[in-house]
């Protein structure tokens, strides 16, 4: 019996085995890393990855997979099947990994933070991937050019230039992969990575990298990448104030403004100091 928690084994070999979760003896090291395990059969499982040989072939798509339930993950992109329910809402996902990080958006919980700037995530491969804001770190290069990325799926988008490639959709209705645009399809910049969901939303960004400014004011010389950014500052020649409080009738030239307005009569302060418990309606860059 485990003078530690109580189970009991038939086996003392079991019970070695499983005192080593209480003691954190890993005993069984890989001979291709520094990575090491508590059980010998763990340790076999680890090393496959060494061995290159993909035994397991997905009769839908050809795709090769080292280990069974690997491959078994995988089939669900073709069956369509979600066993894993969130049990706060309807949604259903395929992978119980994907489940524990949708479940933290209900429960507000992000346990993985960054140690540079405090910014913290639901997902710990979201903060391997931010972190390379801070370190530089690009480990994704382009096979075709020199050019590299802090992200895989900026680096496959930036290879479709070069091929001319269009993303692959999978069609359960007719079981084969079409030549279309996805719905998650998305635009990457190709100067600093940023996705965005459509076409015309890059190209505004891509102003910023070109600093072109195609919308200028009649009133001023000045000019805008956008043209609701024109519109709002128009308003300050013309004195129109479109947005109104529902709550006291005082207008605003910009909507943010009314936003930030609205704290005043709903008591919300969003903002909490880094350094101490105190909370503000504002930014302190807004205050100034």
């Amino acid at each position: 019996m485990c003078f530690e928690c109580g189970k009991t084994f038939i086996y003392v070999k079991h019970l070695k085995q499983h005192q080593r979760i209480h003691n954190g003896e890993k005993p069984f090291k890989c001979s291709h890393s520094d990575k090491r395990f508590s059980l010998s059969e763990n340790l076999k499982t680890h090393e496959k990855m060494y061995s290159g040989d993909k035994l397991y072939t997905c009769d839908q798509c050809g795709k090769n997979f080292t280990f069974n339930s690997h491959l078994k993950r995988h089939m669900r992109i073709h069956t369509g099947e979600t066993p894993y329910k969130c049990s706060y809402c309807d949604k259903r996902f395929s992978r119980s990994e994907n489940l524990k990080a949708h479940e933290m958006i209900h429960t507000g919980k992000k346990p993985y933070t960054c140690d540079q700037c405090g910014k913290s995530f639901t997902v710990t491969n979201h903060l391997k991937r931010h972190i390379r804001i801070h370190t530089g770190e690009k480990p994704y290069k382009c096979s075709l050019c020199d050019k590299r990325f802090s992200k895989s799926e900026s680096l496959k988008a930036h290879e479709r230039i070069h091929t001319g490639e269009k993303r692959l959709s999978w069609s359960k209705t007719e079981n084969t992969f079409l030549n279309k645009r996805s719905a998650n399809e998305f635009f990457t910049c190709t100067e600093c990575e940023k996705s965005f969901s459509n076409k015309h939303n890059l190209e505004y960004h891509m102003r910023i990298h070109t600093g072109q400014k195609p919308y200028k004011c009649s009133y001023c010389d000045k000019r805008f990448i956008q043209s609701t950014k024109l519109k709002a500052h128009m308003w300050i020649h013309t004195g129109e104030k479109p947005h109104t409080c529902d709550q006291c009738g005082r207008s605003f030239t910009v909507k943010s403004h009314l936003n930030r307005h609205m704290r005043i009569h709903t008591g919300e302060k969003p903002y909490k100091c880094s350094h101490c418990d105190e909370i503000q309606s504002v930014r302190k860059s807004e205050s100034t």
